[in-house]
């Protein structure tokens, strides 16, 4: 999202505390608050309440001269006592504006008591002058949206500085069910309005046709309506409506588009992601172009170009830019033994830039870089992956070696981080000018701004997702715009790392008083469940019966489609490309199960175990005299509200001394076996699509044979034999016990999966641990079980000086050891001197 807007109006909600509470939890979350908000009510005390609750500039979303200018300005004041931005509805008190003059006339005097009385900067007001319904029957509707249009321009001469907004979707609701005419007309209208000064809009981004796409005779009955160009235009419009229901399903078998030139055929083939014809259309292209070459630098690059502008425009998703990717390599495929053959090689193509990637030492997930390539592909330019695991040397030596613009760094585990931060040392130490890009899940644009770009003197960006990747490269690439764009990028960052600092000197308890908070629980017999066994069982996974536990939501964020399964099937803006990647990977899923491409591999058990203090032991039998494993754990330090505990894993196992011998599971599990080998296949084949959906299915078959064995496991532990819960129960995990991971919020430290491994003898089923203490296969899950009926998921969080000493001797390291792995949850610098 580029904006979150946020509304609490509902009749069972209590607004006020509502929205307070659900924006405070907004911005513990960095990824979340790094987005402005918009706050968005009727109410005007539960606008007040949101403000209350946000950092940076905020939206308020909305405020009119319904009640009054002493009202408005009043409300206007406020807002801008609070830094936020404003949208301000062309309403009056005597109604809503429909017609050019009430529009133009409502904004430009709020324009006026805004700048004038308040001092409001004029970029910080957004207009909404109505965008209603038209083709209602009604004449007087007929003109709202030449009204629209019209005001637009006109408030943007009488009010400069300002922005203008609208609800799209408005305009066509007298069309709604029928999709296929909704899309034309708010491509059409879009296509006017954006000229006369539309800024920004709601609106079913992802249906929106192309407007050159738009039938002509559909084309001319919509703008007939925009533009009330014919007294009877409605009446036709409904009448021709009826024709044309259905039209995008029947799009998919329309086989009419063969009948056109071949450059419009591959351009064609291109956009929609259609393999079946390139060879032969590429093949009739080089026999019309005097070079190979040709053919890749005019119809293909040209085809390729509207990909990367739809894309761009938010009218393309992830998985069908990908499709198109494989469509181009495939055509180039073709072409490459005629190009040897004249000695021209591909390194002849024009290309927009260089960029070398990979995922850093001691990491093994590249699924987002995969995807970012391919983007980046889509746009001309020539990307030089180095794969996974790749050491600061290789990327660098690579990046002089072949002339490159731009390194881009990936990486999934939290030790990824600090190596980010080496590879950006190093680029210093060497003198090297290059952008450095930052991105993978535990990246955000704190670290970036923090600990990596104050290591480098040339631009670092943080690059979000694939979505962002083409317009950071772009702009770093373009002379005119890249001055610009780093002073932004290093302006921000400079706040962020304000920001930091002052995060930094919070109040936070000292280890002690944290542990005099911690959680107390009534260690009675009968919280304890017995399992049925103790010590390490190798478990046989059947992955047909592990893909019924596939919690599907999570294909759809890997491919940056945002929204919930099976909901988001029917998204009005995603609904369709979402389709086209579930049954793909359905049909991908059940290659893989019928010819058993991939192969699952599990090991869990159970130990006597209790709680000495904040560490987690493990004893070789139940005496508890002998110990047989130790897993150190961390407590939060965060000031807590009074009542509040602060946690650790620790307090969910039956402490030392309370004379009960309680029990602690774990488990390691793969689904990735095969998967490399797997991928390597598609890759040369040309096709990426299929290699990225094999990653992303073995992540989500591995989480899937988490779930499915930590089901097994609870029925071993003797407390969930009788639990009969469904797949969106197990989802929402409606039963008792949690299974964290180390190196995750509740236990944050990878480092202790060396133990964890030897323990269940993991490295005897086929997995292991890179240097990182990344899990390879790839897809692979592992972690501890404890049982107790309270045990929740949560955050450490920050941790402070005293405890990260507590921690190195209780783990037997250095505290400089102990730092760099709790890096990203140190509270302070560990390069700063201690007060």
């Amino acid at each position: 999202a580029n904006i979150l807007d946020v509304n609490m109006d509902e009749g069972m909600l209590d607004g006020v505390p509502a929205m307070t509470k659900f924006l405070n939890l907004l911005m513990a979350e960095p990824e979340i608050a790094r987005l402005p908000i918009m706050v968005d009510s009727s109410k005007w005390e539960i606008l007040e309440a949101g403000l209350k609750c946000l950092q940076g500039k905020a939206i308020v979303n909305s405020i009119s001269l319904k009640e009054g200018e002493d009202e408005f300005l009043a409300k206007a004041r406020t807002v801008q006592r609070y830094g936020a931005g404003v949208v301000v509805m062309a309403f009056d008190e005597v109604g809503q504006a429909d017609t050019v003059e009430r529009k133009v006339e409502i904004c430009a005097r709020a324009y006026k008591l805004l700048t004038e009385v308040v001092g409001f900067d004029p970029r910080d007001i957004i207009f909404d002058p109505n965008v209603l319904a038209i083709a209602t029957g009604i004449e007087e509707h007929d003109r709202y949206a030449m009204n629209f249009i019209e005001a637009c321009t006109q408030i943007k001469a009488r009010c400069p500085g300002v922005r203008i907004s609208g609800g799209i979707s408005n305009l066509s609701f007298s069309f709604r069910g029928n999709n296929s005419v909704r899309e034309a007309f708010h491509s059409a209208f879009l296509f006017h309005a954006i000229k006369a000064g539309l800024d920004m809009g709601i609106v079913n981004a992802g249906q929106l046709v192309v407007y050159e796409d738009i039938p002509a005779d559909l084309l001319e009955h919509v703008e007939d309506v925009i533009f009330c160009r014919r007294e009877d235009a409605t009446e036709r419009m409904v009448t021709f409506a009826d024709t044309v229901k259905g039209t995008s399903k029947k799009r998919e078998l329309d086989l009419s588009w063969r009948e056109a030139t071949v450059e419009k055929r591959l351009s064609h083939a291109l956009v929609h992601g259609i393999v079946d014809f390139i060879d032969v259309d590429t093949e009739e292209a080089r026999l019309q172009y005097p070079r190979p070459l040709n053919v890749i630098e005019g119809p293909l690059m040209d085809g390729m170009k509207i990909v990367g502008d739809l894309f761009g425009a938010g009218k393309m998703f992830l998985p069908q830019v990908v499709k198109s990717a494989r469509v181009m390599k495939k055509a180039v495929a073709w072409l490459l033994p005629y190009m040897e053959q004249e000695k021209a090689g591909q390194t002849t193509v024009h290309s927009a830039g260089k960029i070398v990637m990979a995922t850093v030492k001691g990491d093994v997930h590249d699924i987002g870089k995969n995807i970012v390539g391919v983007v980046l592909g889509c746009n001309s330019y020539e990307v030089i992956d180095l794969g996974v695991m790749v050491n600061q040397d290789r990327i660098l030596d690579t990046a002089i070696e072949v002339g490159a613009d731009v390194v881009g760094l990936s990486g999934l585990i939290t030790p990824s981080l600090d190596e980010m931060v080496s590879v950006a040392k190093e680029m210093e130490r060497r003198g090297m000018d290059l952008p450095l890009l930052i991105g993978g899940a535990t990246t955000s644009r704190q670290h970036t701004a923090v600990k990596v770009s104050s290591k480098y003197t040339h631009p670092v960006v943080h690059v979000l997702d694939a979505s962002r990747a083409v317009g950071v490269v772009s702009s770093l690439l373009d002379q005119h715009r890249r001055r610009d764009f780093d002073a932004d990028n290093r302006t921000m960052q400079e706040q962020l790392r304000f920001v930091y600092e002052r995060k930094k000197d919070e109040p936070r308890l000292t280890l002690g008083e944290a542990r005099a908070n911690r959680r107390t629980l009534d260690w009675s017999a009968e919280d304890l469940a017995q399992p049925a066994f103790h010590g390490r069982r190798e478990v046989p996974i059947d992955l047909r019966e592990v893909a019924e536990f596939i919690d599907w939501t999570f294909l759809f964020h890997a491919w940056e489609l945002k929204g919930r399964y099976p909901e988001i099937l029917d998204d009005p803006e995603q609904g369709q490309a979402a389709r086209e990647m579930f049954e793909s990977a359905q049909v991908l899923l059940k290659r893989i199960l019928d010819e058993g491409l991939l192969t699952g591999r599990a090991v869990q058990g159970f130990w006597h175990a209790n709680a000495d203090g904040d560490d987690l032991v493990l004893w070789t039998d139940a005496t508890a005299r002998t110990e047989l494993s130790r897993f150190p754990m961390l407590r939060q330090q965060v000031l807590r509200p009074e009542g509040v505990p602060n946690e650790s894993l620790a307090d969910y196992l039956a402490p030392v001394g309370s004379g009960h011998v309680d029990s602690l599971g774990a488990f390691a599990v793969t689904a990735g076996i095969g998967a490399r080998k797997l991928c390597e296949s598609f890759e040369a084949d040309h096709d990426d699509y299929s290699s990225i959906m094999v990653k992303a299915l073995a992540d989500r078959l591995a989480e899937a044979a988490a779930e499915w064995l930590h089901a097994r496991a609870r029925v071993d532990w003797g407390y969930g034999a009788d639990e009969a819960l469904d797949l969106p129960e197990l989802i929402r995990e409606k039963y008792r016990g949690i299974r964290p991971a180390f190196g995750y919020p509740a236990c944050p430290d990878h480092a202790l999966k060396p133990d964890l491994f030897e323990l269940l003898g993991a490295r005897e089923v086929g997995l292991d641990l890179t240097e990182s203490c990344a899990m390879t296969p790839a897809a692979s899950v592992s972690g501890i079980y404890l049982a107790h009926p309270a045990t929740h998921y949560f955050a450490v969080g920050p941790v402070e000086r005293d405890q990260v000493a507590d921690y190195a001797a209780r783990r037997g390291v250095t505290v400089e050891e102990a730092e760099r792995w709790l890096a990203p949850n140190l509270a302070y610098d560990p390069e700063a001197p201690t007060r």
